[in-house]
């Protein structure tokens, strides 16, 4: 297995692995191919796949703003769950988040989903209990 650098030319694997993954909260225009290019042209350095026998088995998106970290869209092939995918995946983000001065890393996950907020918990993300998420929608056509 292999971890590298997401390009845009994974974007139809990659989508594929997110339509198959339990709480991934896609939307319309932001996880379109030109909104997952946007967002790599931006953050060019700290979104990661995994290749196994060249099929991608796993994916993390993540950016910073200059101060922090923001991981989306973890995802881990269901036949290669419990392998240490997600968590070399994180280590790939850090070690690059790192590398670009951010000292914090933060995400959202759904309460729902309980096999992604165990996974979290046990690499030691914690839960914070003292934020409320807010956000608003700006764009209505980005369902």
């Amino acid at each position: 297995m292999n971890i590298r650098l997401l390009k845009l030319e994974d974007y139809t694997e990659v989508h594929q692995l997110w339509e198959h993954s339990d709480g991934i909260g896609m939307r319309s225009l932001d996880d379109s191919v030109q909104g997952i290019e946007k967002f790599l042209k931006r953050n060019p350095n700290t979104n990661f796949i995994a290749v196994a026998h060249q099929k991608i088995v796993g994916v993390i998106l993540c950016g910073n703003d200059g101060r922090r970290g923001y991981i989306y869209h973890t995802a881990v092939d269901r036949s290669c769950r419990r392998q240490g995918i997600g968590k070399q995946l994180v280590s790939a983000v850090i070690d690059a988040l790192k590398k670009e001065g951010i000292n914090k890393v933060a995400l959202v996950v759904f309460s729902t989903n309980q096999a992604g907020n165990e996974f979290w918990q046990s690499i030691g993300f914690n839960e914070r209990e003292d934020l409320i998420y807010r956000n608003l929608t700006i764009n209505e056509k980005n369902d």
